[in-house]
C-alpha cells in the first residue's frame, strides 16, 4: 500500500458501494464488470475470507497484474472494492474515523501481492492508524492463492510492534474465527485501557506527544521545546515523546510532513497518549486536520497557556481575564471551523437571507467579550482605588517582573515572610499579591508580586491581563528577576524587556537581579561579575545587598518623580506685555 492508505479511517457498517475505487485507469469494461461483481460476494461471518472470493481476487490480479482489495465487514459483506499498482495498493479516504476508545475499526482488509512477498510494512502500519479488524495479505502464483498472511492487534504486546500474526500454506488451511477473536480482542482492548484509567485518575495525568517545526525563516528549536516541555509539565501532562522536524517550509494543511505525521499517530498509539501539542500557533484547520487523523485532542502553544491560567486563576478577576483571553483568540478563527453552515432568522419581513449560525456564534462571543471587559474594567476601578490609597500615604511601590518561574513569589515570600504560592512550575502565579516591607535604612515600601512572562506571550493574554498589569504603571521600581541557572536568561531577559516596553513602561527604573545562583558553580558565578547582584531567594544568600541597592534606587527614583510632579503643578510663567512704555521725551 501506499502511503496515503496508513492515513485512513476505515468505515464499518453495511452501506454498499457499487463502483470500484483506485488505479482503473485502461480497464477494459468488461473487467469493470467483474470487480462490481465482487460487491455481490457474501463471506460467512466467521470468516476472515472464503476461497471462493480469494480465487477470484487472485485471477483478477494476475489478469491485470495489479493488487485487488477488499474491505470485509462484520456480516461478510463488501463494502469497498479496490485497485492498485503492481507492488501498492491505495485505499480511499472515507472520511470517518475509527472506532472508539477500546473497539476496533470493524472491517477487514484483504487484497493480493503479485510477487510472492508477505504482508510488509505498510499493511502492518495500516493496521495499526486504521485499528483494522484483520489485514490479509493474498500471495498470487500463477492466478491462484499460494499462501495467506493475516494479522491483527493484539493488546498483549506480542512481538515488539504489539501485532499478532499467522500464516498458512493455503486459503483452505486457513482456520481462524475472526468473530470470536476480535470480540476478544475488543474485551481485552477495553480491559487495558480500564486499567490505563485508573492508572490515570492514580497519577492524575494525560499523556501528551509534543511536536516542534524549524523551517528557514525560524520556529522551534531546543530551547523552545525545552520551554513546551515544562509548559506541558506545568499542565500536570506526562510528555511520552517530543520531537522537532526540520524542513523547508511549514506543510499548510497538517504542520508536520506526512511521514512525521504517521510517526505521531504511531507514537499517540503506542505510548497511550491522549493529546498532541504542536510548538507552534496552529489554525483551527490544520488542528482539526491532525486530530482528524489521529483521533487525539490537538493543541498549540497558546492554547496550551490559557490552559494553564485556566487551571491557576483561582481570583474572579483572573478566571474572567483568563476567559476573555480564551474568547478573544478563539474569535478570529470561527470563520474556519464552521464554512458553509445554513442561514436562518430570514423570512418575510426581515431583510436579506437571514444570518448564518457562523454569524450568530460570532456575536455571542463579541457580545460576552464586551460583558468580560466591562467587569474586568470594574475590578480594575476598584483596584486603582486601592492603588491610590497606597500613594497617597506616600509609600513607594516596587514591582518584581521577570520571566516566568526565575524565582519572584519565592523572593516575595523571603523579604516580606509571606506564604505566596512558589511552585517550580511554569505560571505559578497569576493574581498580583503586595505585601509591605521595612528596609534597613527605615523606608518602607510595598512589594508587588506580577505574573511572569515568557516568550512570544500570546496577545490575548496581555490584552486580557491589562486590569493587571496596570500595578506596573504606578511602581516607582520594577525590579527585574532573572533566572541565573537558566543557559537562556539573556534571551528571557530580552522577552521581557520587549513586553516592558510594548506596555509602555520603558521609562521606569529598573533594578536587575540574578536570581538561584546557588545552583551555580564558581567559574559560572564569576561570569555574572561583581557589578551584578546575585542572590538566592531560596537560600537568602545576597538579600542584604539586594535591599540596600533597591532603597537607595527607590529613594533615587521618588525624588525625581516630587521634582517632576512639581515642576508640573507650578510651572514658571515669565511675565507678557504687548505694549512699551513711554519715554520722557515723547512726554
Amino acid at each position: 500500500m501506499t502511503s496515503a492508505a496508513l492515513l485512513l479511517s476505515i468505515v464499518s457498517g453495511g452501506t454498499t458501494i457499487s463502483e470500484p475505487k483506485g488505479n482503473l485507469k485502461g480497464l477494459r469494461s468488461e473487467v469493470i464488470k467483474r470487480l462490481k461483481k465482487l460487491f455481490r460476494r457474501r463471506v460467512p461471518a466467521e470468516l476472515a475470507i472464503s476461497p471462493e472470493l480469494a480465487d477470484s481476487l487472485c485471477a483478477l490480479s494476475f489478469e491485470l497484474r495489479r493488487q485487488v482489495g477488499v474491505l470485509l465487514n462484520r456480516r461478510g459483506q463488501v463494502t469497498e472494492v479496490v485497485v492498485g499498482e503492481a507492488k501498492g495498493i491505495e485505499l480511499p479516504e472515507l472520511g470517518r474515523s475509527r472506532g472508539a476508545a477500546g473497539r476496533l475499526a470493524g472491517v477487514r482488509f484483504v487484497h493480493t501481492h503479485l510477487f510472492g512477498e508477505g504482508l510488509d510494512d505498510e499493511d502492518l502500519l495500516a493496521l495499526r492508524l486504521s485499528r483494522l479488524d484483520v489485514v490479509c495479505a493474498l500471495c498470487v502464483e500463477d492466478g491462484h492463492c499460494s499462501r495467506v498472511e493475516l494479522a491483527h492487534l493484539h493488546p498483549g504486546q506480542l512481538g515488539e510492534d504489539g501485532i499478532e500474526r499467522l500464516q498458512v500454506p493455503s486459503v483452505y488451511a486457513l482456520q481462524f474465527p475472526v468473530l470470536d477473536v476480535v470480540r476478544e480482542l475488543e474485551s481485552e482492548f477495553q480491559s487495558v485501557l480500564s486499567d490505563g484509567k485508573q492508572t490515570k485518575e492514580a497519577k492524575g495525568k494525560d499523556r501528551a506527544v509534543l511536536i516542534g517545526v524549524r523551517t528557514r525563516e525560524g520556529g522551534s528549536d531546543e530551547r523552545s521545546m525545552a520551554e513546551l516541555i515544562r509548559l506541558a509539565e506545568s499542565a500536570d501532562l506526562q510528555v511520552v515523546s517530543h520531537g522537532i522536524q526540520t524542513r523547508a517550509n511549514v506543510d499548510p494543511r497538517t504542520v508536520v510532513g506526512k511521514g512525521k505525521l504517521q510517526q505521531l499517530i504511531l507514537d499517540s498509539l503506542s505510548l497511550g497518549a491522549s493529546m498532541i501539542i504542536v510548538d507552534r500557533a496552529l489554525s483551527p484547520a490544520q488542528a482539526r486536520a491532525i486530530a482528524d487523523m489521529a483521533q487525539v485532542e490537538v493543541l498549540d502553544r497558546n492554547q496550551l497557556i490559557l490552559a494553564i491560567f485556566g487551571q491557576r486563576a483561582k481570583s474572579r478577576a483572573g478566571r474572567l481575564q483568563v476567559e476573555l483571553a480564551g474568547l478573544k483568540y478563539e474569535l478570529p478563527r470561527l470563520h474556519q471551523r464552521a464554512k458553509g453552515l445554513s442561514r436562518i432568522t430570514g423570512g418575510i419581513g426581515a431583510q436579506g437571507p437571514g444570518e448564518t449560525k457562523l454569524e450568530i456564534h460570532r456575536r455571542r462571543v463579541r457580545a460576552r467579550i464586551d460583558r468580560l471587559e466591562k467587569e474586568i474594567d470594574a475590578l480594575g476601578r476598584q483596584r486603582q482605588l486601592r492603588r491610590k490609597n497606597r500613594l497617597s500615604q506616600g509609600i513607594p511601590v516596587v514591582s518584581l517582573v521577570g520571566y516566568t518561574n526565575a524565582g519572584k513569589s519565592t523572593l516575595l515570600n523571603r523579604l516580606t515572610k509571606s506564604d505566596v504560592i512558589a511552585e517550580d512550575r511554569l505560571f505559578a502565579t497569576l493574581d498580583p499579591t503586595s505585601r509591605r516591607i521595612h528596609l534597613l535604612g527605615g523606608t518602607d515600601i510595598v512589594l508587588t508580586d506580577t505574573v511572569g512572562f515568557i516568550q512570544d506571550l500570546p496577545k490575548e493574554l496581555v490584552s486580557a491581563f491589562r486590569a493587571t498589569l496596570e500595578e506596573l504603571e504606578d511602581a516607582d521600581v520594577l525590579l527585574h528577576v532573572l533566572d541565573a541557572s537558566d543557559a537562556h536568561h539573556e534571551t528571557q531577559a530580552d522577552a521581557v524587556n520587549r513586553i516592558l516596553d510594548d506596555l509602555g513602561l520603558e521609562d521606569l527604573p529598573r533594578l536587575v537581579v540574578f536570581n538561584k545562583v546557588d545552583c551555580l558553580d564558581e567559574a559560572q558565578r564569576d561570569e555574572l561579575g561583581e557589578h551584578d547582584l546575585a542572590i538566592s531567594a531560596q537560600k537568602g544568600q545576597g538579600l542584604t545587598q539586594l535591599l540596600e541597592t533597591l532603597e537607595e534606587l527607590v529613594l533615587v527614583s521618588r525624588e525625581q518623580a516630587l521634582v517632576a510632579r512639581k515642576e508640573k503643578v507650578e510651572p514658571k510663567f515669565k511675565p507678557v506685555c504687548d505694549w512699551e512704555p513711554i519715554s520722557e521725551e515723547e512726554v
